[in-house]
């Protein structure tokens, strides 16, 4: 049988400053497990969660954009979408 240790309320804070400074008051954040179980974790699907995007202006040529869009087209995908997918493959190929 293994020993139940009492678990440390999380403590309040005024401030997120006054958060932040507490988990990172040592060099490896404060260990959590002092005050959650995570044995009893649940996940959890955040399925509306989206990552930030940012709106960029990019030059191309048009013969290298009317490509693009046939490539897309043949996949039935917008082309912008079918751009960030080759630049993610490209990115984690390196």
């Amino acid at each position: 049988m293994s020993k139940q240790t009492v678990k440390q309320p999380i403590p309040t804070f005024k401030t997120e400053a006054q958060a932040r400074a507490y988990w990172e008051s040592d060099p490896h954040g404060q260990d959590s497990t002092v005050h959650l179980d995570w044995a009893k974790a649940q996940k959890v699907k955040l399925s509306n969660l989206r990552p930030t995007t940012k709106t960029i202006s990019l030059r191309l040529p048009q013969h290298l954009l009317d490509s693009i869009k046939v490539a897309a087209n043949a996949r039935d995908v917008p082309y912008q979408s079918l751009i960030k997918v080759w630049l993610q493959e490209k990115l984690h190929s390196h």
